[in-house]
């Protein structure tokens, strides 16, 4: 509930924030600069008008115009030529000044204009027929010819004390609405995430059986729910696979302790006096300590990989050669089960990486390959020579691989059959050893599969 109350209450802050800004604006624009604004505006017609009259001077409408502005735009325009007024404009307009205090000033401001030489001059003067400010635009047409623009600045308190009245009650209308509105907007907001958030917290605890479906139009919501709808069948998929590696490991672990235990009986109760039968109890209790301490070392060595623990020590050696020693390591398999290793190369082909660790990765595809080879009992090795690599691939003839499982294959100890089985020749950890080694490496791998026809892994890795 606190963490529902504070989503709510920082959106509807924030929205009401914004509000306040914004009558604040309305107040500081409306109200305090409107004189400031008006006199701007004012200012920059009356250029306007100055600048129209310059640019018709001598004109054959010129009288015309003066007319039509004088009447349109609310001024008194004056015309000196010569020291004398030739046009002036009527003096209906507030901008025309009529008492004789005013019209002396007036006539003061004309005469310094003429005096001072320039081209464009501005002068504010009280008329105190209204009691207003008098704004002339002073403009030279030419050596002896003057235009002299006038007009009303008129005081704007009484339209300001309007504007004040009206805008507190919108103001307090607008503060009465932001707060309900606010408040909708926000809890309509925050209502999707608190949900996905509870079901993150349930998610967080090993409650996998949750959905973060949203009925939100905020595409950002709608991500955050898809990123988490991903993130749950990743944690799902993992702790699955954790769970059979458990499992799995716990079952290979096992079975050797309890034949060695078994056999070690054997030896110690009945078989210590018969000499053939204690050593062939014997070689089994060996053998399978080996396969115990195979399955601990993958197991290490996994570790050590994925925790980068494990530097590279990058050299340059003979892939050629490489692949020939390890294939010599299955002859026994050539000469008692009849397996073929199809390998067809005699150029050198130096690489770049670490030496020990790419043998041990074709050594796990070969040992893949031999476990699932087909019946015609055949491994092939290819070499592709690109640009910059060398593709290798290990192919058999086996049953292959569904396309949706082709990507899970590398985690540890997933099989295509779950039921699980004693491996007689690997620890289930290979294909796992081999993705890690190859990210190490930043080199590209992958499988390819054809269901009843066979799979082929491959990987690149750099030339010298």
């Amino acid at each position: 509930m606190k963490s529902r109350n504070n989503l709510i209450k920082k959106i509807w802050t924030y929205l009401i924030i914004f509000s306040i800004t914004i009558l604040s604006f309305l107040w500081l624009f409306q109200v305090i600069f409107l004189d400031t604004y008006y006199v701007w505006v004012k200012t920059n017609d009356m250029s306007k008008i100055a600048d129209k009259i310059y640019n018709n001077y001598n004109t054959d409408e010129f009288e015309d115009i003066l007319d039509s502005l004088s009447f349109e735009k609310d001024v008194c325009i004056s015309i000196v030529i010569n020291d004398e007024q030739t046009y002036s404009s009527n003096g209906f307009s507030k901008g025309c000044l009529s008492s004789m205090e005013s019209n002396f000033a007036y006539e003061k401001y004309k005469i310094e204009f003429i005096n001072s030489q320039k081209d464009e001059a501005e002068y504010r003067i009280i008329d105190n027929r209204y009691q207003n400010q008098i704004l002339i635009i002073c403009v030279k047409l030419n050596d002896s010819s003057y235009a002299f623009v006038s007009t009303s600045l008129q005081p704007l308190s009484s339209t300001t004390n309007i504007l004040t009245s009206q805008l507190i009650y919108v103001t307090i209308l607008v503060l009465i609405l932001s707060l309900l509105i606010s408040y909708f907007i926000s809890k309509k907001i925050s209502q999707p995430i608190i949900k996905i958030n509870k079901n993150a917290a349930r998610m967080a605890k090993g409650d996998y059986d949750v959905t973060f479906d949203t009925d939100s139009s905020i595409s950002e919501i709608v991500q955050l729910s898809n990123t988490l709808k991903e993130a749950k069948d990743e944690l799902s998929k993992t702790d699955e696979i954790r769970r059979e590696l458990m499992a799995n490991i716990s079952h290979d672990l096992k079975t050797p302790l309890t034949m060695i235990k078994a056999y070690a009986e054997m030896v110690r109760d009945l078989t210590y006096n018969d000499k053939v039968k204690r050593e062939s109890n014997l070689n089994t209790i060996i053998e399978e300590t080996d396969r115990l301490n195979l399955l601990v070392n993958d197991i290490l060595e996994l570790s050590k990989m994925q925790s980068n623990k494990l530097a590279l020590m990058i050299q340059e050696f003979d892939m050629n050669d490489l692949i020939k020693s390890i294939i010599k390591k299955f002859d026994y398999l050539e000469e008692q089960n009849n397996y073929k290793f199809n390998y067809e190369n005699n150029k050198k082909l130096l690489v770049k990486a670490d030496k020990k660790q790419i043998e041990q990765v074709i050594y796990n595809l070969i040992s893949n390959a031999v476990k699932y080879v087909g019946e015609d009992k055949q491994v092939i090795i290819n070499i592709i020579d690109k640009k910059d690599t060398y593709r290798v691939e290990i192919s058999d003839h086996g049953k292959g691989i569904k396309k949706d499982q082709l990507d899970l294959i590398w985690d540890k100890y997933y099989r295509t059959d779950k039921t699980h089985k004693r491996s007689t020749s690997g620890t289930g950890l290979g294909l796992s050893i081999v993705k890690s080694i190859l990210n190490k490496h930043k080199f590209d791998y992958g499988v390819k599969s054809i269901l009843n026809k066979g799979t082929t892994f491959y990987f690149e890795i750099n030339k010298k």
